[in-house]
């Protein structure tokens, strides 16, 4: 099986790393770093420097490709419609000239479902991007499944806050200890670990999935919550909350992950690891 992984960062190179481990799979990966390159010949048979918005470029990668991931991640926020939106335009565009392609994964985010003041959402309910980038990764999913066809199967994978091996949630939030922060630490996270991203990507493949599903542990702890469990195993100073100030946090939301489970994928780490 030929597989096209488009943008190879933390995500992309786990994938890769996991499928050329299957002996009958090739794995094509792609970056815009020409750094990068050396790195992801070690995790990928064919590595090939493109940018996402690049037609020509991307007709190179995706020649002969059975599956496509896409994976991008923007450097910045002033990259979100570069890195996603125009890259899904150029991947529409491209993908009826390839008939091989079956499927196209692409891991998107939660964050479109905005601030739900922590209700329940799930792949029924309507989005409500709250700032520009959440806007811009709602307009890309819908460029992407508009690419479906009776031969190409589009799925959106909802992916919640990413941490994993090299991405430890000590090492991201350990700043924070000891800080006061605006509100009063009820809103809902929604965390998945590397391993479930990897897991769920390859379970999509398997079966074929077509639409939208979320990706997020069961954990969906307050972040009142998250802080203490990030922050009191290493002895660090707890968060100070001031219920006087309005929580900046645009995404509060109870994201459901029964649709992935009713499709038959087990998660591997359905509460945190701290």
């Amino acid at each position: 099986m030929n597989i096209a992984i488009i943008g190879c960062g933390y995500v992309g190179c786990a994938v890769a790393k996991y499928w050329q481990q299957k002996t009958n799979f090739v794995v094509t990966a792609t970056t815009t770093t020409p750094a990068r390159i050396s790195i992801l010949e070690a995790v990928a048979q064919k590595v090939i420097l493109t940018k996402g918005n690049d037609p020509e470029g991307l007709k190179t990668v995706l020649e002969n490709q059975d599956v496509v991931l896409l994976s991008v991640a923007a450097k910045s926020g002033d990259f979100y419609e570069e890195a996603y939106l125009q890259t899904a335009k150029t991947l529409a565009s491209i993908l009826p000239e390839m008939p091989n392609i079956r499927q196209l994964i692409y891991t998107g985010t939660y964050s479109v479902y905005g601030d739900r003041n922590g209700a329940v959402v799930d792949e029924e309910t309507s989005v409500t991007p709250n700032n520009p980038n959440s806007i811009i990764l709602r307009q890309t999913e819908e460029l992407l499944l508009s690419a479906s066809s009776e031969n190409l199967r589009v799925c959106v994978l909802r992916l919640g806050g990413i941490y994993g091996p090299g991405r430890e949630l000590i090492n991201i939030f350990g700043r924070f200890a000891g800080t006061t922060r605006p509100g009063n630490g009820d809103d809902i996270t929604n965390w998945v670990h590397l391993d479930d991203i990897v897991g769920a990507i390859d379970f999509a493949r398997q079966h074929n999935w077509q639409g939208i599903y979320n990706v997020v542990d069961d954990a969906h702890l307050i972040s009142r919550e998250f802080f203490d469990n990030v922050l009191t195993p290493h002895n660090l100073p707890p968060i100070i909350w001031d219920a006087s100030l309005q929580s900046k946090r645009p995404y509060n939301a109870w994201v459901s992950n029964q649709k992935i489970k009713d499709a038959g994928y087990q998660l591997i780490h359905p509460q945190m690891i701290f």
